[in-house]
């Protein structure tokens, strides 16, 4: 096969990490623009780990797995054969379902983690490889570890779980521990010693413990393996997992090389990867490639001479080849529906009816506040409104008062299921009296965690992007707000974290698979 499979984990591994949990509406979201991107494989979820990622597997085998053209849906289990039950409860639904199951093989974890021999693990893995093919011909099976494990005894895994029926066989750097000389090596060799190879698709999945994922799973294609398991903006477990841009754009930026391409459409990618930033509220770092603010940056005087000669001299991608647009200035205050629903959708946003009567007005509302109006405003003000929380809790009314002389104070009006609140309070500036009113008006006290501030663009009058991290009573939520006002913003983030809090996600099993 002369193509790479992409497997995409954003929502399974990637929301495992620390800070980056989904809701269902959020893991919706972000599988329909998995969709669009046309990846190959989406891992939904690890459905037998609560009752909430179980959900969120479900619909998004049933919203976005029955879809024309949609991707393979795929849940993650564990041998255990209740696990493997759960999940195709999940995935059934879905055109074309898969049962991703796996164990660790490393002595380290057969040892400590495990306490089992390797013979009770071997029999494991084809047991529950033959309990999965009972329910679906796509069957994908990973010896976690397996960059630490004896590789004599991992190949002896893979055959067996091949005649089993797996379908695909994945080989994981679960903790980002290889080289990429010698994880080229291993799978060269795996393709020379399991001799039944040939009958299933060989995957990898490499985190990032020593920034090496991206440079494994291309050296890993290059010894033959065709499917890849990455993420966007490379989240995961630790450091992360090899990121989904990094591995697609390599393939097609150096196509010469590599001769394989995949069929990702890359126009896609920049969406993507703003969408998953905005609904986790961690964005990537500016130096980020492929991604970052500063991917297609020139500061250096020479490199500025070059790019305006010729952009090959400094760029060897177009930013349009990832979907960014080279033309910041979109609109103004004059600017009708009709312009506005033809620019989101150029964006990637198809709006009509009430939502686009939503859009329009916060646009009118920016246009009137600020001079210029730029891509990545109608953006954050369209993903704002597509921020899928249960409002218990709705900012109908903010006044802060503060300066160099005065203690801050803030006024604060919630409504709650069609009644209003007010309260005030003070604090040490006015966002932490704004917070303290909330406080007041929930009786609920948070503790705040963390607070990131970020300009959605330049300029005075930017659009500014709160995230925080906040502690109610021991529930630990995210929540985000976007205004030209950072108060505002600051509170409508803390409030959205707070209607967060209403509804607790459930907790999940230790077990995290590759």
């Amino acid at each position: 096969m002369n193509r790479v499979i992409i497997f995409d984990t954003t929502l399974r591994d990637g929301e495992q990490a620390p800070g980056f949990s989904m809701n269902t509406m959020e893991k919706l979201e972000m599988a329909r623009q998995l969709a669009r991107l046309n990846v190959d494989v989406v891992e939904a979820g690890f459905p037998i780990s609560s009752d909430e990622d179980f959900e969120a597997t479900r619909e998004v085998a049933r919203q976005v797995g029955t879809l024309e053209g949609a991707p393979i849906v795929c849940g993650l289990s564990r041998v255990g054969l209740a696990d493997i039950d759960r999940c195709w409860e999940a995935v059934k639904y879905a055109r074309r379902p898969r049962i991703h199951t796996f164990v660790a093989t490393s002595d380290i974890h057969l040892k400590y983690k495990l306490r089992k021999t390797r013979a009770e693990v071997l029999k494991a893995a084809v047991d529950a490889v033959k309990h999965a093919r009972a329910y679906c011909a796509d069957v994908e099976f990973s010896p976690e570890d397996a960059s630490r494990s004896d590789f004599e005894y991992m190949c002896d895994v893979l055959e067996a779980v091949i005649d089993a029926g797996a379908t695909t066989i994945n080989i994981p750097d679960t903790v980002g521990y290889a080289i990429p000389q010698e994880w080229g090596e291993r799978i060269a060799r795996i393709r020379q010693r399991v001799k039944n190879v040939d009958k299933a698709v060989l995957s990898v999945h490499c985190h990032n413990d020593l920034g090496q994922a991206v440079a494994n799973s291309l050296v890993a294609i290059m010894n033959g393996a065709r499917q890849v398991e990455c993420t966007i903006n490379g989240i995961g477990e630790r450091a992360g997992n090899a990121s989904l841009e990094e591995i697609v754009m390599s393939l097609r930026t150096r196509k010469d090389f590599f001769g394989i391409d995949t069929q990702v459409k890359t126009e896609e990618i920049f969406r993507a990867s703003r969408l998953l930033s905005h609904i986790t509220g961690v964005h990537v770092q500016p130096n980020k490639a492929v991604v970052g603010e500063n991917a297609f940056a020139h500061e250096a005087g020479i490199h500025q001479d070059g790019v305006l000669k010729e952009k090959l001299t400094y760029e060897i991608m177009r930013p349009q080849d990832i979907g960014r647009s080279s033309n910041k200035l979109v609109m103004g205050k004059h600017s009708g529906r009709h312009a506005l629903a033809a620019r989101l959708k150029d964006l990637g946003f198809e709006l009509e009816g009430a939502e686009l009567d939503k859009a329009f007005k916060k646009f009118k509302d920016l246009a009137d506040k600020k001079k210029e109006v730029y891509d990545d405003d109608l953006i954050a003000i369209v993903q704002d409104e597509m921020t899928h929380v249960l409002e218990t809790y709705t900012l109908d009314y903010l006044h802060v008062i503060s300066g160099t002389s005065i203690v801050p104070s803030a006024t604060i009006r919630l409504s709650k299921e069609g009644q209003v609140f007010q309260d005030s309070g003070v604090g040490d500036g006015p966002v932490d009296a704004a917070l303290n009113a909330i406080d007041a008006v929930t009786g609920l006290k948070g503790r705040l965690l963390d607070y990131q501030l970020r300009a959605i663009t330049g300029g005075k009058d930017a659009i500014g992007e709160v995230s925080v991290k906040v502690d109610f009573d021991g529930t630990v939520v995210t929540g985000k707000g976007a205004s030209t006002d950072v108060i505002e913003a600051s509170a409508r983030a803390y409030v959205n974290a707070l209607n967060r809090a209403v509804h607790p996600v459930a907790l999940r099993v230790k077990e995290s698979g590759p």
